[in-house]
């Protein structure tokens, strides 16, 4: 896969009934960047979707928030999320 991945958050919890994973931003996210969740059991790419902030959808979610998204697989907390 080309280019370079940048660290853009960390799980902070996950909703395995919802399959929604919470994310502190530590850089900006847009809708439709793809994404990577890693971790010691995770191994998740992804379109980012499906983004919410107090359950309102949002195009662009930036450094400092924490967002709601749709992830298609279990995540775990600590787990890091990447910018492809």
């Amino acid at each position: 896969m080309a280019g370079t991945k940048k660290k853009v958050g960390k799980v902070t919890h996950f909703y395995s009934n919802l399959n929604v994973a919470v994310i502190k931003l530590a850089g900006e996210l847009k809708k439709g960047d793809s994404i990577s969740i890693e971790g010691a059991t995770t191994n998740l790419t992804q379109k980012a979707d499906s983004m919410q902030i107090d359950r309102k959808n949002i195009e662009t979610a930036k450094k400092g928030q924490e967002i709601g998204m749709k992830v298609a697989d279990r995540v775990r907390d600590g787990d890091v999320v990447y910018r492809l």
